[in-house]
Formats: structure tokens, C-alpha cells, sequence
């Protein structure tokens, strides 16, 4: 098993910044890809970012050049810098783990643990 928990999450205004954290514990955290999803009411999981094993990201177009994924494997930590915000950014954002590590899917199914969530709130 492998636990995840977010944080840095909380209430922002439009056009302002949040780093959002997520430390793994339980299984060998460098050998995995990571990703971030995200949850507004009312609507599906949608997919924000990825990373592989080896730093390759992936971004959804949405948050593309506003947001930023990295990993500090000695940490075992994955990080999501999300600048520029807008209020359609407002959701629960979720980190995630993919054991298979040279992956970096856009997709929900292909990851094996998930953490609590963090709310992210941006007033316009």
C-alpha cells in the first residue's frame, strides 16, 4: 500500500497562486509515476497533470502554462504550482500514484492509490 496526503490547499483569489503538496509513504516513491486530478461539484474527475518516474510531464490543456508538476523523489513528494488561478479552477485536487513509473496517464483508471483531497477555492 501506498498513502498519499495533499495539502496547501484553501481559498485564493482570481489571478493568484498555490502550491499543493503531496507526501508518499508506504511503497517506493521514485519508482512511480504521479498525476493530479481535480473535482468540482457536480461534475466528473478530471485529469490536471502528470509526471513520470523520470520528471516527463503532462498537462491538461486547461491548465496548461499556468500550472506546474514536479517531484522530489528524496522527499517523496510531488508538488503542483498552480499560478494564474481563475474560479473554474475551484475543485478538490487529488494526487495519485501509478506503479507502472514510465507512464503518465491522463487517465483516472490507470492509477492504483489516491489520497483524501485538498479544496482549492478561487473567489473571482
Amino acid at each position: 500500500q501506498m498513502q498519499l496526503v495533499e495539502s496547501g490547499g484553501g481559498l485564493v483569489q482570481a489571478g493568484g497562486s498555490l502550491r499543493l503538496s503531496c507526501a508518499a509513504s508506504g511503497r517506493t516513491f521514485s519508482e512511480y509515476a504521479m498525476g493530479w486530478f481535480r473535482q468540482a461539484p457536480g461534475k466528473e474527475r478530471e485529469f490536471v497533470a502528470a509526471i513520470s518516474w523520470r520528471g516527463n510531464t503532462y498537462y491538461a490543456d486547461s491548465v496548461k502554462g499556468r500550472f506546474t508538476i514536479s517531484r522530489d523523489n528524496a522527499k517523496n513528494t510531488v508538488y503542483l504550482q498552480m499560478n494564474s488561478l481563475k474560479p473554474e479552477d475551484t475543485a478538490v485536487y487529488y494526487c495519485a500514484a501509478d506503479r507502472f513509473g514510465g507512464r503518465y496517464s491522463s487517465k483516472a483508471s490507470g492509477y492504483d492509490y489516491w489520497g483524501q483531497g485538498t479544496q482549492v477555492t478561487v473567489s473571482s
